[in-house]
């Protein structure tokens, strides 16, 4: 059998000295025995790091960042793929490995659960992790609407949020929302099933972070986290899509939204999308970049973009022309005490370190 270039470069990188090992967080929306993550979670503790993973015992797709936690100290049903059944704890392991949980809650409440209750018992020494990954998701996550809908992006920008650096990655829908036990060990083209491709290049980027990350310095700067999408891989059945190249990105440009659709018939609606302006006028950071909507749609090659999650609207002329126009009725609050507003790098509290 042939393997991917992304394969070569993770045998290579699992050679790397134990120093480069980070603790890392993984989740997804999609579930804790879906394919996409189990896969990213073998490979990521083949490549040395030790991950820990607490995702949703069912599908949790489009919850964005709510964090809706189990009002039942047991499951009412049974997870997905009736991989725990009903009357099972709400939150627990898998009894072959204890770094895999499963919690009936959303994307972003299983990262509290996480950070809050599970990491500090099975690592009792980690004060912080270096790390959350999100994903693959079953189905990509592109533009600035479905940053704000999507579970993957939420259980990410909760991390970012708590001051975790976090990626959040998607891929497109082939070989739809399967468990885990369903991967193909062999396929057509000879290269590996695309959840295993998507895990090599889930891998092949976070090494590239920790390659580049010195010794005692974060991950991600505080509140930054990145967003990867990538595209259609195609080894069931060819490989004119199996190593996509990264480009950079910015999250607008090309970028959908939703709108209402109404059936005469039905008397119903559902929803469509249209490329909205609001979504894809480029505001912040580096207006050169070509959209990740675009990239993806434009071939084989994924999408990684740098966001933040300081919403505030940029010091400018758009942003005075609003205040002004609030004026009186609302006033700058002079010498007003900012509760954990820090304005530079140099503040930042120097944690989570990466873990040596």
């Amino acid at each position: 059998m042939r393997f991917s270039l992304a394969s070569a470069a993770l045998a290579a990188l699992s050679c790397s000295p134990a120093a480069q090992a980070l603790h890392i967080l993984l989740n997804n929306d999609d579930g804790w025995a879906s394919a996409n993550i189990r896969e990213t979670y073998r490979l990521l503790k083949e490549a040395g790091h030790d991950v820990l993973m607490v995702a949703p015992v069912v599908d949790n797709s489009g919850q964005g960042g709510r964090a809706v936690f189990s009002t039942s100290a047991n499951l009412t049903t049974n997870g997905e793929f009736n991989s725990v059944l009903a009357g099972a704890p709400a939150l627990g392991p898998d009894p072959l490995d204890g770094h895999i949980w499963y919690y009936n809650g959303t994307p972003a409440a299983c990262t509290f659960v996480n950070l809050d209750f599970v990491m500090p018992r099975v690592w009792p020494n980690v004060t912080a992790p270096d790390l959350l990954v999100s994903g693959p998701n079953v189905g990509q996550n592109l533009g600035s609407f479905l940053y704000t809908l999507s579970g993957t992006m939420g259980a990410t920008y909760a991390a970012v949020g708590r001051g975790v650096p976090a990626i959040a990655l998607s891929a497109s829908s082939v070989g739809g929302q399967r468990s885990y036990e369903w991967i193909n060990a062999t396929t057509a083209s000879g290269y590996p099933d695309p959840a295993t491709v998507h895990a090599e290049l889930t891998v092949k980027l976070v090494q590239q972070l920790v390659k580049a990350t010195p010794k005692g310095e974060r991950i991600l700067p505080l509140g930054y986290g990145i967003n990867v999408n990538f595209p259609t891989i195609t080894s069931f059945t060819n490989d004119s899509c199996v190593d996509p190249p990264f480009i950079l990105t910015r999250l607008t440009g090309g970028a959908l939204t939703d709108i209402a659709v109404y059936n005469e018939t039905t008397k119903l609606f559902r929803y469509g999308d249209i490329v909205g302006d609001g979504v894809n006028i480029c505001i912040n950071g580096d207006c050169s970049l070509p959209g990740e909507t675009e990239v993806v749609e434009s071939g084989c090659r994924s999408a990684v973009s740098v966001f933040t999650v300081d919403y505030d609207a940029p010091i400018g002329k758009n942003a005075t022309s609003v205040q002004k126009k609030l004026a009186p009725l609302v006033q700058e609050e002079k010498g007003l005490k900012k509760r954990g507003a820090r304005s530079n790098e140099a503040n930042q509290r120097p944690y989570p370190w990466r873990h040596e």
